[in-house]
């Protein structure tokens, strides 16, 4: 699944909300087809971040570049090329609906609201096959195999096991072929074995082009690594120093 992915850079970027910040003082610099993990523990404002640099959550301070476009400004043009996927509470699967269905859906959803007019006015024939090409690259570029379901296509969402449902999340998110896709929660519930496949096939869309943000709690050593980890205060330093000259 070729893509062309975007850059990402950031200069003390921060949000900050009702109840404090939510992140502060974030630094990136990625390049296209980069594979950037978010590191740092839940909580942290992690997802906060993830959203913020897809353009679905405003900036407070500072400033990030993400394909060329500015934000905080300049949010409704980095939400067109940009897919947040995996985020509980915004793009959540429903556990009632099938594999099959919840393709289906997202792929008249995009061809409603992402294709061109000129896309909608082709033939049927034409829509159908556009739609399970579409389809079948994107299940084939998340790695996830209908064959190897319970039922294929009419399995229940509530029936995946946790790997295969974070691989229909993201088969999903790339029906729309995003240039930025966004991953919250990778390494969540998943055995080591299964992190590792995870991380693998986030690998191979960024070397495919797509550039890839994804939120975990700890970073492979290849990845573009931000942390979110709140910086220690003043007094846990000083104690911290007093436990150390004690020891």
């Amino acid at each position: 699944m070729a893509v062309d992915g975007i850059a990402v850079t950031a200069e003390g970027f921060g949000l900050k909300g009702p109840r404090g910040w939510a992140f502060r003082g974030i630094d990136l610099a990625a390049e296209p087809g980069a594979l950037i993990a978010v590191e740092g523990p839940s909580g942290s404002g992690r997802t906060s971040l993830l959203l913020a640099l897809t353009g679905r959550m405003r900036a407070t301070e500072g400033t990030a570049t993400v394909g060329g476009a500015r934000l905080p400004k300049q949010l409704a043009a980095v939400r067109r090329f940009s897919a947040p996927t995996n985020v509980s509470g915004v793009t959540d699967l429903d556990p009632a609906l099938t594999v099959g269905e919840h393709l289906r859906e997202r792929t008249l959803l995009q061809r409603r609201f992402g294709d061109s007019l000129r896309a909608l006015l082709r033939p049927r024939e034409e829509r159908a096959a556009e739609a399970r090409l579409r389809i079948d690259t994107a299940l084939s570029a998340a790695g996830l195999d209908l064959e190897a379901l319970p039922k294929g296509a009419r399995t229940a969402v509530r029936d995946l096991e946790r790997l295969e449902a974070l691989r229909l999340s993201i088969a999903l998110a790339l029906i729309g072929r995003p240039r930025l896709l966004a991953v919250d929660d990778l390494d969540l519930k998943l055995s080591d074995a299964e992190r590792v496949e995870a991380w693998a096939q986030l690998r191979s869309l960024a070397a495919a082009g797509t550039t890839v943000v994804a939120v975990c709690s700890e970073a492979p050593e290849d990845a573009v690594t931000v942390s979110t980890r709140p910086e220690p205060r003043k007094e846990e330093e000083t104690d911290a120093l007093a436990e150390t000259g004690r020891a």
